[in-house]
């Protein structure tokens, strides 16, 4: 018995899309008696709205951890007409009874920390008792940010990685050196923190004064008695976060893990060397937290309904035109640390279709949905094209490669309804009903929350419930 192509993927999409479990709950436990914890990762280059879903999902989950990245991330948060912009701080930091967990696979810059600490409670967010920081955690120090602008002024503006300039790659280099390390606990410890620093500081002066011309020498007493200052103001949220959140497990708590940045700017799978300086796809969270992921139950992969990129480095789908500047404009998009517009493009299934495979995503959250409203048509890349006219499926790890691929499309109608006010899936215009299962069919992973506004009730469940 032969069956047609075209019905049997359908039969495999919906396959995919039936509930394992009554209507895709989020349980309290799993079946097989382990917490139901949960993953929220970017399948594309970051500013995927993370921190939107993140914030959503604290109605059912205890504790918010983060577990790779810095200062760099960008979280923006809108509850109740306020607007809320996270860059270390986990999310969950806006839902009272949340706890939140900066964990050992961060790099903490204590002033930044402080300042964001401060913007917080300013807003009115109670954090006392409630954000934990992990004694493991590596401290980027003021001569990383020195190190960062020696990489990038030296770098030729065809190799220019576009960082934050935050010291963020500069920390994990000396965290992978083991030599010039300094982790949070350390400056719980004056005496060796001091002799430490002495001959980091020694060592690092040489270094950049053969370098930059302008510099000023770093003074290692002032820099530990600043650092020991911030110890001390941060002294009220750190701890063993390894011991205390296998504590929490133990006690039956479900943790819901961050990711900064997007699976396709990860350090070993994404594409290097435009890429951040840690695992920011799934496969950093049991290294970056300390909790095995054999305690997770579901993976979200967050994407937008297109795709954009900040800084260097190949972009297949990047529309450099009318419909990029568009897509920007409408959807505000500008990071939420640096100010740098993005560069805009059309959705790339091939992309997220390898990044879904690396962060092991059991579900797909579409967000910004509503940007193109009154895009008619629209394209999606369901492949490559090589130079000699092969059709490319998979993501190519060869920069070279992937830099002399052309996007092959599939052409959607678009819709002109307004889709903001819509609060669950029928509300919406057949033709983003259907743009939204061709993403699905295209990354092999079934749509589970769809986002049309930067509110939390903007968010339309998809599949499961979330009480």
């Amino acid at each position: 018995m032969q069956i047609d192509s075209a019905l049997f993927s359908q039969l495999v999409y919906l396959f995919l899309c039936i509930p394992k479990r009554p209507t895709m709950a989020l349980l309290d436990r799993s079946e097989s008696g382990s917490v139901a914890s949960t993953c929220v990762v970017g399948l594309q280059w970051g500013d995927e709205a993370k921190g939107k879903i993140v914030d959503w999902l604290c109605d059912v989950h205890d504790v918010v951890v983060r577990y790779q990245g810095g200062a760099n991330a960008g979280h923006t948060v809108v509850a109740e007409g306020v607007t809320y912009k996270l860059s270390l701080i986990p999310t969950g930091i806006l839902r009272p009874g949340i706890d939140c967990v900066i964990g050992n696979g961060v790099v903490v810059h204590p002033p930044a920390f402080l300042k964001e600490v401060e913007t917080l409670v300013g807003q009115g967010v109670d954090v006392k008792g409630r954000l934990h920081i992990s004694d493991r955690a590596h401290v980027i120090m003021p001569y990383h940010l020195a190190e960062e602008r020696l990489t990038e002024e030296s770098s030729s503006a065809a190799d220019h990685l576009g960082t934050t300039r935050r010291g963020i790659g500069p920390c994990y280099r000396d965290k992978v050196g083991r030599v010039h390390g300094v982790r949070v606990g350390d400056l719980y410890e004056p005496d060796r923190f001091r002799a430490h620093l002495d001959r980091i500081i020694a060592y690092k002066n040489r270094l950049l004064t053969a370098m930059l011309p302008d510099f000023e020498p770093f003074n290692a007493e002032q820099v530990a008695a600043e650092y020991l200052d911030f110890a001390e103001r941060m002294r009220p949220y750190v701890n063993d976060a390894t011991a205390w959140l296998h504590g929490l497990l133990d006690q039956g708590k479900r943790l819901l893990f961050e990711g900064a940045q997007g699976s396709l700017l990860d350090v070993d799978h994404g594409t290097y060397p435009y890429v951040t300086s840690s695992n920011s796809s799934a496969s950093g969270i049991a290294a970056g937290s300390s909790v095995p992921t054999r305690h997770i139950d579901r993976w979200i992969g967050i994407v937008k309904a297109y795709t954009t990129r900040v800084g260097g480095g190949p972009f297949p789908t990047e529309q450099d035109n009318d419909t990029g500047e568009r897509i920007r404009r409408v959807g505000r998009e500008y990071g939420t640390v640096t100010g740098r517009p993005r560069r805009c493009g059309w959705f790339d299934a091939v992309a997220v279709r390898h990044s879904a495979r690396v962060s092991g995503t059991t579900e797909l959250s579409v967000m910004l949905l509503d940007v193109l409203t009154g895009i008619d048509p629209i394209q999606v890349a369901v492949a490559y094209e090589d130079e000699s006219g092969q059709e490319v499926k998979d993501f190519p790890a060869s920069l070279a490669t992937l830099e002399r691929c052309r996007p092959v499309y599939r052409t959607l109608p678009g819709w002109t309804e307004d889709i903001t006010r819509a609060r669950k899936w029928t509300d919406l215009p057949q033709a983003a009903r259907d743009y939204v299962d061709f993403i699905a069919d295209q990354v092999n992973v079934p749509v589970s929350i769809v986002s049309v506004g930067p509110e939390r009730q903007q968010t339309i469940p998809r599949g499961f419930r979330t009480a």
